[in-house]
């Protein structure tokens, strides 16, 4: 008979923590949704909240995803206060599960996916018509939600709209602004610039479109991570930007044609998601530290001088792995590549990735090299 012996149960343990994957989200109502923080599903309320001294309040409930992907992926439907949730299970790679906010419960969408890979792409939610966009292997396909607060019995199907006019394997970087998808860090489109896909018209711009630094410098031409800002009810208008070296946050203003470069991440990861509100830009690294940098649209002296503030609220109830760094992080775009040793701590959910807290930022390293939508690679 075999005896489970305690090195035998501790590398159960640690498979398990290599396959969880958190991410954060928000409500309608601006309310920053945690899941799978510490295995459970966490509601951190109002951003006047997050740095107080209570507890973000337990959400977790039957019916939810496992978790289990690397590659899991939130997204908001504003008209429904739903979250979408792509690739949350590896049981089920094609689902769509849905968070309905204001019922508080999951259901689990079934989906088609044809030649669509949900192993390999990026993608926004449109906001005007609750359209997924994906680019998968060099293809951009949709998937139509409708209006869904909760699962139908129909499967939903992805289509494969048209080929992208980018080389093969290039990586995506995607954006959503204005009802347009705009692609960064494309091969041959200069730094400060995105290629733009016109979503009611189904059409690929034939020029970049640039989007230049007061200074006149330009955000990075480099992989990264992206999301856009939210209006409280209307469609959005900027998107920020995060290469993935955390060197600085850009926000791209798509009404002014405009970026404003503010401060870097605190802690500098490779494998760090981001999702933002109308007034908040939400960091959730590797090992389970959620962050945010405030933000007010149009007031550019105001957001030049925030700094990014731990959500307290959520660490009193869902602490993060404890990790040790020596030297600034490198990474590539197959993820990581950690440049000292790291330990796990009390977050069991989490693969300990390297993270670096970077001391206060300055304007030349903002300046010099510089985060809906999440790449799945």
């Amino acid at each position: 008979m075999f005896l489970p012996t305690l090195v035998s149960l501790l590398l159960i343990s640690a498979s398990t923590a290599v396959t969880a994957r958190p991410c954060v989200a928000f409500d309608s109502n601006w309310n920053l949704l945690a899941f799978n923080l510490d295995g459970k599903d966490w509601n951190a309320g109002a951003q006047s909240t997050w740095t107080g001294s209570g507890q973000a309040s337990d959400i977790t409930t039957t019916g939810r995803p496992s978790f289990d992907s690397a590659n899991t992926t939130c997204f908001l439907s504003q008209y429904t206060n739903s979250i979408y949730v792509l690739n949350g299970d590896s049981s089920n790679p094609s689902s769509v599960y849905i968070y309905d906010a204001t019922a508080h419960s999951w259901s689990t969408q079934a989906v088609t996916t044809g030649s669509f890979d949900p192993s390999s792409f990026d993608a926004i939610l449109d906001h005007d018509t609750n359209v997924f966009y994906a680019l998968s292997h060099d293809n951009l396909f949709s998937l139509d939600m409708g209006l869904l607060k909760a699962a139908n019995s129909t499967p939903l199907s992805w289509v494969d709209a048209e080929a992208a006019p980018y080389p093969s394997g290039y990586q995506p970087v995607m954006a959503l602004a204005q009802n347009h998808i705009h692609f960064l860090d494309v091969p041959g489109v200069p730094a400060g610039s995105a290629d733009i896909f016109v979503i009611h018209y189904s059409y690929f711009q034939p020029e970049p479109q640039a989007y230049p630094l007061p200074n006149g410098s330009a955000f990075p031409a480099t992989y990264g991570q992206a999301t856009s800002f939210f209006q409280p009810s209307d469609v959005q208008q900027e998107f920020a930007f995060i290469p993935q070296d955390s060197s600085a946050v850009y926000v791209i203003n798509v009404e002014t044609n405009t970026t404003q470069a503010l401060a870097a991440p605190t802690y500098r990861d490779p494998d760090a998601t981001y999702f933002a509100s109308v007034t908040a830009l939400v960091q959730l690294t590797s090992n389970g530290t959620v962050s945010f940098l405030p933000y007010q649209e149009g007031n550019t002296s105001v957001n030049a001088a925030a700094t990014w503030t731990p959500v307290s609220i959520l660490a009193s109830v869902a602490p993060p792995s404890t990790t040790t760094a020596s030297s600034t992080a490198t990474g590539t775009k197959g993820g990581a590549s950690p440049t000292s040793t790291s330990s796990s701590g009390s977050n069991g959910a989490f693969l300990a990735h390297d993270l670096i807290q970077s001391d206060a930022p300055d304007d030349s390293r903002i300046h010099r090299q510089g985060i809906c939508q999440l790449s799945i690679r």
